[in-house]
């Protein structure tokens, strides 16, 4: 849809008011999804903090398979979420997130319940629901014209719940709780936080009228929608679903087994670590990430972002090469690296798609965009888990680490520069066509 059609049509729509409501209701909203998608995680990571290293299934180290299941199950929920997420009516979020994150809670008390050959199951429907609960948040704050800054938040919610709630984990393990209890018992404390957040976002007013001129209307789409949209953009979208994939399996690596990546690299792994680490790596990209918001025309903040992400991958190559040479000890190296990954994987969440959907004024939503994305990030991991650890009781991590980190380097210059060529020649197309248009 054009720009200008886009706009006759907001300011015929009833659905949107005329005013944002203010930095208030912003703030409002940035606070209740950061607690929101802050407590989600206490339902996930929490059982990662444990070591499951004495016990086996199935000839696996048992943490391997809990969390290979638990990312299947992320996994699902990403691919069913490509459907679900971008057909989501607005009035039905609430009730999904709190639907979403009692079924989580429910399989985390299965998994105290059980005899161990049944755990992983219950990891693995743990992790289907939990995977919806990000495109549902989301859907309260894309769309606007501060959404990077929103959005930043909302993402510096998991980066720094990844740490913190680990740490709740393995506070509750030092003060004797058995590793099959611990995670269920580490979520209930958040549950207040859930209903509020939840509660707080129900209220959130739709983007205003001028959102929806500078960002265009964020609507559900149908299986029609979806298939246009893949065909127009495919070419740009592929190169960057690769990226975001191979930074997913770093990513993920680097937080599910970051208790043995410290250990490795000789350092205790004490709940402080976890909590501090995050909390380095969240303020430097949620500051990075969120001033995005400054640059009002939408071309140049998807080429903004593009560039943001090849600085994240300069970082991550400074990280490995650091560590192998022996210039980081433990602790620098994992910040250094965390903001390396979580640079560009922000920019994906909070300003690449966004600024895509603003850019063509396309039918759409973020949340499918991110559903693709993730579908494909998590089905990376599972298969990076997978082969790495088939038959092997004791997986080098650090290894496995190094070798995807340089993998994601070596990437993010091919995929970042096709993307940046397709943007550009579709630039010059539209340019061509304008000075067409005004000939005749």
């Amino acid at each position: 849809m054009p720009a200008t059609t886009a706009d006759a049509a907001v300011t015929k729509s009833p659905a949107h008011p005329e005013s944002d409501g203010g930095w208030a209701v912003l703030l409002v909203a940035a606070v209740a999804a950061f607690a929101t998608y802050f407590s989600m995680y206490a339902f996930r990571k929490p059982f990662t903090a444990a070591g499951y290293s004495t016990q086996l299934l199935w000839g696996y180290q048992l943490k391997t398979v809990l969390v290979t299941a638990q990312v299947l199950g992320y996994l699902v929920s990403k691919i069913v979420g490509i459907r679900l997420i971008a057909e989501t009516e607005p009035s039905r979020r609430p009730r999904n997130i709190l639907m979403l994150i009692g079924i989580a809670e429910g399989a985390l008390l299965l998994f105290a319940l059980v005899p161990l050959p049944w755990k992983p199951l219950c990891l693995f429907l743990n992790g289907l629901p939990l995977g919806m609960v990000f495109g549902q948040v989301l859907g309260y704050l894309e769309g606007r014209r501060a959404t990077e800054a929103l959005t930043a938040g909302l993402c510096a919610s998991f980066i720094v719940a990844d740490g913190a709630t680990r740490a709740v984990g393995a506070w509750l393990l030092r003060e004797g709780v058995p590793e099959e209890w611990m995670p269920c018992l580490a979520g209930l404390p958040f549950v207040p936080v859930v209903l509020l957040g939840v509660l707080a976002l129900s209220r959130v007013p739709p983007p205003s009228r001028q959102d929806v001129a500078a960002r265009s209307e964020r609507v559900p789409m149908t299986r029609a929608d979806r298939r246009l949209f893949l065909s127009r953009y495919g070419t740009a979208l592929a190169p960057l679903v690769l990226l975001y994939l191979l930074i997913t399996i770093v990513r993920s690596l680097r937080s599910d087994f970051a208790r043995e990546i410290f250990l490795s690299l000789g350092e205790e792994a004490l709940p402080a670590s976890f909590a501090w680490s995050e909390i380095w790596v969240g303020l430097v990209t949620l500051v990075v990430s969120g001033a995005a918001v400054l640059i009002a025309d939408n071309r140049r903040a998807l080429l903004a972002a593009l560039v943001i992400c090849g600085a994240g991958a300069g970082l991550l190559a400074c990280a490995l090469l650091g560590q192998q040479a022996g210039w980081f000890g433990p602790f620098p190296f994992m910040v250094l690296l965390g903001i390396g990954l979580y640079l560009p994987y922000l920019v994906f969440h909070t300003s690449l798609f966004e600024r895509l959907l603003g850019l063509t004024q396309e039918r759409g939503n973020v949340g499918f965009l991110m559903y693709v994305a993730d579908s494909a990030g998590y089905f990376g991991y599972v298969i990076c888990m997978l082969l790495k650890n088939a038959g092997a009781t004791s997986p080098d991590v650090v290894g496995t680490l190094r070798w995807a980190g340089w993998i994601t380097v070596a990437a993010s210059a091919v995929s970042l520069l096709q993307a940046a060529r397709f943007f550009s020649r579709q630039r010059s197309r539209e340019s061509s066509t304008s000075k067409r248009f005004t000939a005749v």
